[in-house]
C-alpha cells in the first residue's frame, strides 16, 4: 500500500488543480457534483494505476473526457492521461497507451469543434490539438525510452551476475585440478619411494627370521615407520582427490568414494536397499561424510580388511553403516579419534543418531541413522555414546 501512495497523492493534486482551473477559467462551465465525482473517479483510478495500468487507463481517460465534455477545464483535463499513458507505455502497454491517446485527442477535438461559435477561426483550436499532440506523443515515447532504460539495466545486472557465477566456477575448477595434480605428482614419486623402502624392510626381516636371528629393533622401527607412512599418504590423497566443499556431495556418489577407496587397497562392497528418493540436502551430505570418514578410517586403522557399505531407505529416516573384518577388537579399547567426533557432531545436529564401535567378531562398526520427518529443523539431537572404540580413528 506505501508504493500506491504517492499515486493516489497524484492524483489528490491533480484533481484540485482541475477544479480549481475550472472555477477560475472565464469559458468553462458551472462545477456540478457530477463533476466533482468524475474527478474523485480519477483520483482513484490513479491511486491503483500502479497495480492496474490498463484499467485505470480506461478508466481516467473515460472520467476526464466526461469532466471535458461537462466543464471544458481546458488542457488540463489532460494531464492525469498523459501521467497514466506514460506509466501504461512504460510497462510494457503499449497498444492501449495510443489507443488512449487517440481516444483523448479525438473526443478533445471533437469537442472544442462542436462548441465553437460560427465565424470563429480554427487557429485556436488547431494550435491547443497541436499542443496536446505533441504531449501524448511525448508521453508515449518517453515510456517506451524508460521501459527500455530498465531492460538494459536488468540485462547488464543479469551479466554481471553469469560473470560473477563462471569467475567462481572456474577457480573451483582450477582448484580441483590442482589437487589431483598434487595427488597424481605424490601418488608417482612419494607413494613408489615409501613403498620401495616398506617392501625391501620386510624382506630384510623375513630373512633375518629365516635365518634364526632376531631383526635389529631400528629395521623393525623402519619397518613399522614405513607402514604408517604408506597409510598416512593414501588417507591425504583421498582427501585430495575428494571433491571439495564448494562442491555438492551426497549419497549419489558413494559409488566414486568406494572406488577410490579400492585403490587405496581396501575392497569395498556398497548395498542400497528401500527405495533411493530426494533427500535434504544437509542430510544427503551428512550421509555422505559419514561414509567418507567411516572409510579412510578402514584404509588407515583397520589393517588388511574389506568393507562394506550400507545405504538403507526407510519409510521415515536415512541409515548409513560402514563394517569392515579388520583387527579391531572390544578387548582393545582406545581413545576416540577426532575423526569420529566430528562424524558424530554431523549427525546428532541433524537430530540423528550415531553408532560408532568394535564388532565382538573382529572388525569395526559405524551406523548413522538421520530422521527424515523434518530433520535438522524440528525435535532435540540426541547422541548415543560410542561403545568400546577398537581404534583411534579420526
Amino acid at each position: 500500500m506505501r508504493r500506491d501512495l504517492p499515486y493516489a497523492l497524484s492524483g489528490l493534486a491533480l484533481g484540485v488543480l482541475l477544479l480549481g482551473n475550472a472555477a477560475l477559467a472565464p469559458d468553462a462551465a458551472p462545477v456540478r457534483v457530477v463533476d466533482v465525482a468524475l474527478v474523485l473517479v480519477m483520483a482513484a483510478a490513479l491511486a491503483v494505476c500502479r497495480r492496474y495500468p490498463v484499467v485505470a487507463l480506461g478508466v481516467v481517460t473515460a472520467a476526464m473526457l466526461a469532466f471535458h465534455v461537462r466543464v471544458h477545464p481546458g488542457v488540463s483535463a489532460a494531464f492525469p492521461v498523459l501521467g497514466v499513458v506514460y506509466l501504461a507505455a512504460w510497462r510494457g502497454h503499449r497498444s492501449a497507451a495510443m489507443l488512449a491517446s487517440l481516444v483523448f485527442l479525438g473526443g478533445f477535438l471533437t469537442r472544442d469543434i462542436s462548441v465553437a461559435p460560427a465565424g470563429r477561426p480554427g487557429q485556436q483550436i488547431a494550435e491547443r490539438t497541436a499542443l496536446l499532440l505533441g504531449w501524448f506523443v511525448a508521453a508515449n515515447v518517453a515510456g517506451l525510452v524508460a521501459r527500455q532504460h530498465r531492460a538494459y539495466l536488468e540485462q547488464v545486472e543479469q551479466r554481471a551476475i553469469e560473470a560473477e557465477r563462471t569467475r567462481e566456477e572456474t577457480a573451483l575448477r582450477r582448484a580441483g585440478e590442482e589437487r589431483l595434480r598434487i595427488a597424481r605428482d605424490l601418488h608417482d614419486s612419494l607413494t613408489h619411494n615409501i613403498s620401495v623402502i616398506k617392501v625391501q624392510t620386510g624382506i630384510a626381516v623375513h630373512l633375518a627370521r629365516k635365518q634364526g636371528e632376531e631383526p635389529s629393533a631400528t629395521l623393525l622401527a623402519i619397518q613399522e615407520a614405513s607402514s604408517a607412512a604408506m597409510r598416512e599418504l593414501r588417507a591425504t590423497l583421498d582427501v585430495l582427490r575428494a571433491p571439495s566443499e564448494g562442491e555438492p556431495v551426497g549419497l549419489a556418489r558413494v559409488g566414486e568414494l568406494a572406488q577410490r577407496t579400492r585403490a587405496a587397497g581396501v575392497p569395498v562392497q556398497v548395498t542400497v536397499s528401500g527405495q533411493p528418493r530426494d533427500l535434504p540436502a544437509e542430510v544427503d551430505q551428512a550421509g555422505y561424510r559419514v561414509v567418507q570418514e567411516a572409510l579412510t578410517n578402514v584404509a588407515r586403522h583397520a589393517g588388511p580388511a574389506t568393507a562394506q557399505v550400507h545405504v538403507e531407505y526407510g519409510p521415515a529416516q536415512l541409515t548409513v553403516s560402514v563394517t569392515d573384518d579388520g583387527q579391531a577388537s572390544p578387548a582393545r579399547p582406545v581413545t576416540t579419534g577426532v575423526g569420529l567426533r566430528g562424524m558424530r557432531e554431523r549427525v546428532t545436529g541433524l537430530a540423528g543418531t550415531l553408532q560408532a564401535a568394535a564388532r565382538d567378531g573382529g572388525g569395526f562398526a559405524v551406523r548413522a541413522t538421520f530422521p527424515l520427518g523434518g530433520a535438522g529443523t524440528t525435535g532435540r539431537s540426541r547422541e548415543i555414546p560410542p561403545a568400546r572404540p577398537a581404534a583411534d580413528r579420526g
